[in-house]
């Protein structure tokens, strides 16, 4: 089963967020245990619904085992410095992912 390690962040004034984004895809391609790696910038501004969140970083891990493995690499401790220091506020979830509506398969 596929596991979810889901970040929605508000990001501090001032702060260069592509260089952040930068600095998560050069760790993603470093770490093997890392399946996908996939982020986005919320498009509506419905203040109400978001609270102020603005970026969702979605990494996907094809077990909780390599879960585990990435939030205790020595890496990951250290770009997770950088990145909540960067941050104003942060919701973390982790859990298996469980598929209701599979993507459909492509034509051949």
């Amino acid at each position: 089963m596929e596991f979810k390690h889901l970040c929605l962040v508000r990001f501090k004034e001032g702060v260069v967020v592509e260089d952040i984004i930068q600095e998560l895809s050069k760790l993603a391609a470093e770490l093997d245990m890392i399946k996908f790696f996939g982020w986005g910038k919320d498009v509506l501004n419905q203040d109400a619904l978001t609270q102020g969140f603005t970026h969702v970083f979605s990494l996907c891990f094809d077990s909780a085992e390599d879960l585990a493995a990435y939030m205790g690499h020595e890496k990951h401790g250290a770009f997770a410095a950088t990145f909540m220091a960067a941050l104003d506020k942060v919701i973390v979830m982790d859990f298996p992912f469980v598929v209701a509506k599979p993507a459909p398969k492509p034509e051949a």
